[in-house]
């Protein structure tokens, strides 16, 4: 008996800036387990969609010649530089996919565990699965500080039960992206999509994975500049935030 595949189209997309030495390699590893998933009958087909964010080096000239080579790769290109949130944004509004993953392009998990996070989205029928990081010793004790106290401030100001709230493992189902469009253009983007979300009562599931932190290039996720970005965002979108209710389902 034949069994059609749970999603009809799944999308992945990177945001990307100045990522020469990763852009290669997220692709090839999310096209193999793309390609396993058809095979498993887990999906029917699935797109590659790289958001460059007006990179300086060689990111956007790679990206290009992956994408002419192969039909399941798309590139768009801002002509100025969004940061993450105006980033994510751009691929929210290019993926086709039903279900949709955004992460990094430094992948900060083993590509295998979008297979299950699949499965968990659908045996548990959830509209969002969210990973947070088993281990987090690799990426330094300023960072896992920042991280820390982030999570307990958003916690504290808006009820949320996502641990690791910023960490690129959002797969969710394009009904969410519909209704609980975020606005950020910093990296609070990540905490105010999960936020919308649960106030809209959409279901959330989260999952532990093994992390593996950047070891090639520059993240600027704990420079200060960005730090204020998102405490300003935070502020500026608490009263909006707070005024949510459930979405019409």
């Amino acid at each position: 008996m034949n069994v059609s595949p749970q999603v009809e189209l799944l999308s992945i997309f990177f945001p990307m800036w100045n990522e020469e030495d990763y852009v290669e390699r997220a692709i090839r590893a999310a096209e193999d387990e793309c390609q396993r998933l058809v095979g498993l009958g887990e999906i029917a087909d699935y797109e590659l969609v790289i958001v460059d964010d007006c990179s300086t080096d060689r990111t956007p000239e790679i990206a290009d010649a992956i994408a002419a080579a192969d039909p399941h790769v798309r590139v768009v290109h801002h002509p100025v530089n969004r940061g993450l949130g105006g980033s994510i944004k751009t691929g929210f509004d290019s993926v086709r996919g039903d279900v949709v993953l955004y992460t990094d392009a430094d992948l900060p998990f083993e590509m295998l565990e979008l297979g299950r996070a699949l499965r968990v989205l659908r045996h548990y029928e959830a509209d969002m699965v969210s990973a947070y990081r088993l281990d987090r010793t690799g990426e330094g004790p300023r960072r896992a500080v920042y991280s820390f106290v982030y999570n307990s401030l958003v916690q504290v100001l808006f009820g949320t039960r996502v641990r690791d709230i910023n960490f690129a493992f959002k797969l969710v189902r394009r009904k969410v992206l519909e209704a609980a469009r975020p606005v950020s253009e910093g990296s609070f983007i990540d905490a105010e999509l999960v936020i919308r979300a649960q106030r809209m009562g959409f279901h959330i599931v989260q999952i532990g994975v093994d992390y593996f932190p950047r070891t090639r290039g520059i993240s600027t996720l704990s420079s200060p500049a960005v730090i204020r970005r998102m405490l300003t965002e935070m502020r500026e979108l608490r009263s909006d935030l707070a005024a949510l209710g459930p979405a019409e389902r």
